[in-house]
């Protein structure tokens, strides 16, 4: 029997399939290697969400590209956004007139990505851009260009695929909506 296609019990339904990821990931690739021919590609990845996504994407984009990461905290085990921003990890090199390409997997209120986004700018990149593969339309406290965004899903609670909450449902391949007893009770 294969695991991967049982649903987890403590997800209400899938939003999003495995298969329609798979997809979605290779057109945004198809994309980013249009837009960044002849540029040289630096793909930043928010830890920890974004480490499934950027793989993925890396992967299917057909240039030469290097990887960096950065780490922040802003949710701690709530369900919200705090918008208060710590820097846990910061880049391991120095970004100053290179195409940078912010890859997350979810933009809520964009609290998060806004701040980084005026810590990077500040460090003059040639040019800086996001790819989030999932965003909850209509959420944002500020306002956002997102130039390649991936789903738009509705204001649910989700897991999978990156996505966790209180570390857990990270590895599941799909997207799926967590019920409200799992984020409810006690995740200790």
């Amino acid at each position: 029997m294969d695991h991967m296609n049982e649903v987890h019990p403590d997800i209400a339904e899938i939003l999003i399939s495995a298969e329609e990821i798979e997809d979605k990931v290779a057109e945004l690739a198809k994309t980013l290697t249009e837009a960044y021919r002849g540029r040289d590609l630096l793909l930043v990845g928010v830890l920890k969400g974004a480490f499934m996504f950027m793989a993925d994407l890396a992967r299917s984009i057909q240039l030469p590209t290097e990887f960096d990461f950065m780490a922040v905290s802003s949710y701690g085990s709530s369900t919200k956004s705090s918008g208060v921003v710590r820097i846990l990890k910061d880049l391991d090199y120095e970004i100053t007139g290179k195409h940078v390409l912010l890859v997350e997997d979810i933009i809520d209120s964009g609290l998060t990505i806004s701040y980084l986004l005026r810590y990077l700018e500040a460090r003059e990149p040639a040019s800086l851009e996001i790819c989030s593969l999932f965003w909850k339309k209509g959420q944002q406290a500020v306002p956002l260009n997102v130039r390649y965004p991936g789903f738009e899903i509705p204001p649910v609670f989700v897991v999978g695929y990156g996505l966790d909450y209180a570390e857990r449902y990270r590895n599941l391949p799909y997207i799926g909506v967590l019920k409200p007893a799992a984020y409810t009770a006690d995740p200790s």
